[in-house]
């Protein structure tokens, strides 16, 4: 049978054997010393692990007890304190919100109605009472938000910024029109540049065609008259572009050629 070398390949020496055998059985142990080492290494790291959870056991323990107990004490609180709060809350400001409604249909005396919204009646707590007791529930959220509407009612504009900057939004609708309250509040007050941007941040809430050109508008009308022309120019366009079917969009080509 013949055999065929490869091109380039020869057949290695006993010697060069012998020494590549040396070299592979060195590696082995230096291998072998290596992994014993770490191993060595990791006994004695757990060793003293062992040795520190065994002496510091009562402590460990005692941690552990205090978040148990932390955690059952948070689940107990919001059963049997929280949760009946926040009933008791709601229940409260019905009154205020009755009053508050009663007010907006009311044509003959409203502020006496936003009054007593505000500041109680019949036994129950007022609005302003009402967002100091419950502060920082949902309740008490709720009711700095009747709170600031109804000072605007009454042309209390300080307080009416007061509270409607505490309130929290937590729908796209309350957040747009607490905005643009916030807004009014502002320019009532002369912040032409706190109420523009208030407006502004009412109209992005949502962009539907009822809110959001609304507050474009009163930013840009705002704007307009304070000079600041090149402002209510850009908004005026962004309502034909946006919401030419809105109400707003009905006699915007005259608003955006006062502003050119």
């Amino acid at each position: 049978m013949a055999t065929y070398n490869k091109r380039g390949y020869k057949t290695p020496k006993p010697k060069e054997v012998l020494e590549n055998e040396n070299e592979f059985d060195e590696v082995l142990e230096s291998g072998e010393s290596t992994t014993e080492e770490v191993f060595n290494k990791l006994d004695a790291t757990a060793s003293r692990t062992e040795e520190w959870v065994a002496k510091n056991q009562k402590v460990i323990l005692g941690i552990v007890g205090v978040i148990a107990l932390a955690a059952v004490g948070y689940i107990l609180f919001n059963k049997f304190v929280a949760e009946p709060k926040q009933e008791q809350a709601l229940n409260d400001i019905y009154q205020a919100q009755v009053y508050f409604n009663e007010a907006l249909t009311n044509t003959q005396n409203p502020d006496s109605l936003f009054n007593l919204a505000l500041k109680g009646g019949e036994g129950k707590l007022g609005l302003v009472n009402l967002a100091e007791q419950y502060s920082g529930s949902k309740a008490g959220n709720v009711a700095n938000y009747y709170a600031g509407m109804a000072y605007l009612h009454i042309k209390d504009f300080k307080n009416a910024e007061k509270y409607l900057l505490k309130y929290d939004a937590q729908d796209v609708m309350t957040k747009a029109i607490a905005l643009g309250a916030l807004g009014d509040a502002y320019s009532e007050l002369n912040k032409v540049d706190e109420a523009i941007a208030s407006y502004k941040k009412a109209s992005e809430v949502d962009e539907n065609d009822f809110t959001a050109p609304k507050y474009l508008m009163k930013a840009a009308q705002l704007a307009y008259l304070n000079n600041k022309k090149a402002e209510a120019h850009a908004m005026f366009s962004t309502i034909k572009e946006k919401y030419e079917t809105s109400r707003e969009a009905l006699n915007i080509d005259a608003l955006i050629a006062m502003t050119e």
